[in-house]
């Protein structure tokens, strides 16, 4: 008899750890699957809050909550006349670049947190910003955190016009991103 329990016994265990296998294994493809869609929607933006936040979980639930807020603003198309605007505006930041390309980094860096504005984004912080725009043009991020941060140095007298060239030609990324219809 004694023989005939551990054989019960031994199933029992068996049967558990072929569930919890089971288990684990599908929490593992839903996670992986997971992460998946995250870095395929947030591209760049999600290596660079794995970085941030120490951990891809963490990460995750950092763009799962910046989704959430997203979803809860009002983001809007810009009306024609605003878009053509806004053209005439990125056309004149431009053409001043020659003369004055410090000056036309900065209004370029302005014009873009006004655009943001007027799709609806929340006038924050730049990071806030950010991080609710990366949340629909994750593709961009990279060049307007970049782009920003030449923008906003105190002594930019030190920065060459190359530098200050590369930042205007990324703020036109996210420029031609943000105006599209």
């Amino acid at each position: 008899m004694f023989h005939q329990l551990t054989n019960a016994q031994l199933f029992i265990a068996l049967a558990v750890l072929v569930v919890v296998a089971v288990v684990v294994g599908d929490y593992l493809r839903r996670r992986k699957a997971r992460t998946a869609a995250f870095r395929n929607r947030f591209g760049s933006e999600y290596d660079r809050a794995v970085r941030v936040h120490g951990s891809p979980q963490k990460a995750e639930t950092n763009l799962a909550d910046r989704e959430s807020r997203v979803h809860a603003l009002n983001i809007r198309e810009l009306a024609a006349p605003a878009r053509e605007r806004f053209i005439t505006q990125w056309q004149t930041v431009q053409s001043r670049f020659l003369d004055h390309p410090e000056a036309a980094v900065t209004e370029a860096d302005d014009l873009i947190a006004a655009l943001l504005e007027s799709l609806g984004y929340p006038k924050d912080s730049f990071d806030q910003r950010a991080a609710d725009v990366s949340v629909t043009y994750p593709r961009v991020m990279e060049n307007y955190r970049a782009a920003h941060a030449i923008a906003v140095l105190p002594y930019r007298a030190e920065e060459s016009t190359e530098k200050l060239r590369t930042a205007l030609i990324q703020f036109r990324a996210i420029f031609d991103e943000l105006v599209q219809a």
